[in-house]
């Protein structure tokens, strides 16, 4: 019960942060500099999710076998493929160097 009123404050926690903004730029624009920055905040912190689930929290549980998934979803990624493409590539790739390297 407890881990459930945790979610329910952090959701409405959340919400109201959102609702803040708005609120107090009322109608305003942000600077470009500032929506510059807000723009790739998302994409490094996606990274940074990404380095922290392959390598582990202390870098000890560095797979190989999903280093070569990314890097052909990467390849296909940068070889304009369409993102399900890719996830599916990745996925493929990881299954076959897990079952040839036993």
């Amino acid at each position: 019960m407890i881990v459930w009123t945790a979610i329910g404050t952090v959701a409405v926690l959340g919400f109201a942060l959102k609702g803040v903004g708005p609120a107090l730029l009322g109608g305003r624009e942000l600077p470009p500099r500032t929506r510059s920055m807000l723009a790739q905040l998302a994409p490094a912190l996606l990274a940074g999710f990404v380095v922290v689930a392959v390598a582990g929290r202390d870098w000890a549980a560095v797979d190989g076998t999903v280093l070569g998934g990314l890097a052909v979803a990467l390849v296909l990624r940068l070889g304009r493929a369409p993102l399900p493409v890719a996830m599916l590539g990745a996925v493929v790739a990881t299954a076959l160097l897990r079952v040839l390297t036993g």
